[in-house]
């Protein structure tokens, strides 16, 4: 099948989404795709065409058009990033306002967010439990879940053990082909093997062939026991069996690249009320860095090097 130049897949693409969806949902005007050609970071890309979706059906048309068109689409929630993630000069689809809902789990043990959410938000939701969620990038005030899930955003105080990755318990995830995965339903695991089964099936065996390579394996426990969110969660590899626990961290630090986080739950993390900081003078840095090791077993949540 011959594939029509990019520009003229645009333009077809548009056609049919202005049938589907309403008008206001489609930016097409030279000046506001300009606006959206930037984000926190200092690299710009103009889309060709921003669609603004506020739900996982009108999410779900978009993509599947895009897919059979074989359009390349980026999401963007806040656009806090400094990479440049939210920004392409393909199709940019952007939450709008109906990715807001969350439900706290017993106890606030557990809460599950959509990707519209600004992070601080969730901990203002938390707060009467004394508790939170575990990401806290310096940027928790502006960023959304969607992005904060997508980069594994982390902060100074969570590092590597109580990040994205480290307390996720379940997900809501849109595929490249628009299919749905809720990864806390049998049903929908059920599902998806029927409809997917060699990816299901693709990701146990890669994960097992890992596994079986023990230097490689060694290798990747060990560059994720320090702070690492360059390229994919690979050590979802080593971590787990399940091929779909295998795929929901996978698509944590994904970029978006792999699927679109609809929802997510995570495990919260206590909020103490009681806390203090302290600002330490050493002689030298070689004394400074002998104090960390020595702080290692206190409960510090971050140490930092001025």
């Amino acid at each position: 099948m011959d594939v029509p130049p990019l520009a003229t897949a645009i333009e077809q693409l548009t056609d049919e989404l202005r049938r589907l969806l309403p008008d206001d949902k489609l930016v097409v005007d030279p000046l506001r795709r300009l606006a959206y050609g930037t984000d926190a970071s200092f690299y710009r890309l103009v889309p060709q065409l921003v669609v603004i979706v506020d739900d996982e059906a009108e999410l779900t048309t978009v993509i599947q058009a895009c897919h059979r068109r074989g359009i390349a689409v980026t999401f963007r929630a806040a656009g806090t990033s400094l990479s440049g993630q939210a920004i392409t000069d393909s199709v940019l689809i952007k939450l709008g306002s109906g990715w807001r809902n969350y439900r706290l789990g017993d106890g606030a043990t557990t809460i599950s967010l959509q990707p519209g959410i600004i992070g601080a938000h969730a901990n203002g939701y938390l707060a009467p439990f004394q508790r939170k969620i575990g990401p806290d990038p310096a940027s928790i005030n502006a960023a959304m879940i969607g992005g904060i899930a997508a980069n594994n955003a982390s902060g100074m105080c969570c590092g590597t053990a109580q990040n994205s990755y480290q307390t996720l318990q379940s997900m809501r995830v849109v595929l490249a082909d628009g299919t749905l995965l809720d990864t806390a339903d049998e049903a929908s695991r059920v599902a998806l093997r029927a409809s997917h089964g060699d990816l299901v099936d693709g990701l146990a065996e890669l994960a097992r062939q890992v596994r079986a390579d023990d230097a490689l394996a060694a290798r990747i426990r060990h560059k994720f026991k320090i702070k690492n969110t360059t390229g994919y969660s690979l050590n979802a590899l080593v971590d787990f069996d399940d091929p779909f626990e295998i795929l929901q961290h996978l698509m944590i630090g994904s970029e978006g690249t792999l699927g679109f986080i609809a929802e997510i739950t995570y495990r919260t993390v206590p909020e103490y009320p009681h806390k203090a900081s302290a600002l330490v003078f050493f002689p030298d840095i070689e004394t400074a860095c002998d104090a960390v090791t020595a702080l290692k077993p206190a409960p510090v949540s971050a140490v930092g090097l001025i």
